[in-house]
């Protein structure tokens, strides 16, 4: 197949009259970063997502052992999440969300993950690939993996054991990690000092803002941060900081979790990252703000709390709720 050259992106930047926006990476995985784009896609179109890769489960990890490639299903939901709120937007949404049924074949694949594969076969580049999937979807931004080669995530955990709750063993696998009956303490990367994704570099390097969260903190939210050229950027970008926090722990991976012990992990995975703001929902924070505040001051941070939860009162963040808390910070900074 020829090369049809890199597809546009970004074209608020280059459209006359237009005020400048400002340029935002969003770093993350799954469904927080889902939450978090499609707040984000309502404040700026100068945005960039760096998505995990260590996924091994699912139509991810069966494509990934198969082909040898990135786990496509993260970067899928992050496309999906940039798409518009028009017909178009909405239709190509569901449409690579759209999961093939039965146990054989297609079966369990979505249809995103496979277009994505068969894309990066054609074009023998993910970055390309993502990019021409984000012009077809009409998507509000882009789609960078975080490392350009599939990563397995370690996890130290204790307690694995229930008869052995002093323990610490490690286990593998993102799947693994995730769904760890024991208490995890820490995350690390196979292969240890992984490449990042070029892009994924030079985006962080000249954004206005860095936003690391919500999500599942050690398989989605610290990982960018194990990445030593992509940790470096983030140390060493111009762009301010913002860390958002999730509305409640997750089961298995930080039961039992404060939303200031989310913070205490994160400066010990990365003691020489600063942040500017922590973002947090009002009522997920109630009775602890002040040792909230105190841990947001240890890396340097400022407290915005703000109602961010659906009205449902589900532990989900809603994406406009969150598009008027972005858009305050971004403007009031």
């Amino acid at each position: 197949m020829a090369d049809p050259g890199r597809p546009e992106h970004n074209p608020a930047r280059s459209e006359p009259g237009r005020p400048q926006q400002r340029s935002v990476v969003a770093l993350g995985g799954g469904h927080g970063l889902y939450a978090s784009l499609s707040g984000l896609r309502r404040v700026t179109r100068e945005l960039t997502a760096i998505v995990t890769v260590a996924d091994d489960g699912g139509s991810s990890g069966r494509l990934r052992r198969e082909f040898g490639v990135l786990p496509p299903g993260d970067l899928r939901m992050a496309l999906a999440a940039l798409c518009g709120d028009d017909a178009w937007g909405t239709t190509w949404s569901r449409v690579i969300q759209h999961r093939f049924s039965g146990n054989d074949g297609l079966g369990g694949h979505s249809v995103g993950n496979v277009l994505i594969v068969a894309l990066w076969e054609l074009l023998g580049d993910p970055v390309q690939g993502l990019d021409w999937v984000g012009r077809l979807l009409g998507a509000h931004g882009r789609v960078l993996p975080m490392a350009s080669v599939p990563l397995d995530l370690v996890a130290e955990v204790e307690g694995a054991d229930p008869d052995r709750p002093d323990e610490i063993s490690t286990v593998r696998g993102q799947v693994a990690c995730a769904s760890t009956t024991g208490r995890v303490r820490s995350v690390s990367l196979i292969p240890a000092n992984p490449p990042a994704c070029p892009d994924a570099v030079q985006a962080i390097r000249e954004a206005d803002w860095v936003v690391l969260g919500p999500g599942s903190w050690f398989t989605s939210v610290l990982p960018h941060l194990l990445v030593p050229d992509l940790a470096a950027a983030l140390v060493g970008t111009r762009a301010r900081r913002l860390v958002a926090l999730n509305l409640a722990p997750q089961p298995g991976e930080t039961e039992g979790f404060s939303q200031h012990k989310h913070l205490q992990v994160l400066a010990d995975h990365a003691p020489a990252l600063d942040v500017d703001v922590v973002l947090a929902d009002r009522a997920a924070t109630k009775g602890a703000t002040a040792d909230l505040e105190k841990a947001a001051s240890l890396l340097g941070a400022r407290l915005v709390l703000a109602d961010l939860a659906m009205a449902d009162g589900s532990p989900r963040h809603d994406p406009r709720r969150l598009a008027g808390a972005f858009a305050q910070i971004f403007e009031g900074e």
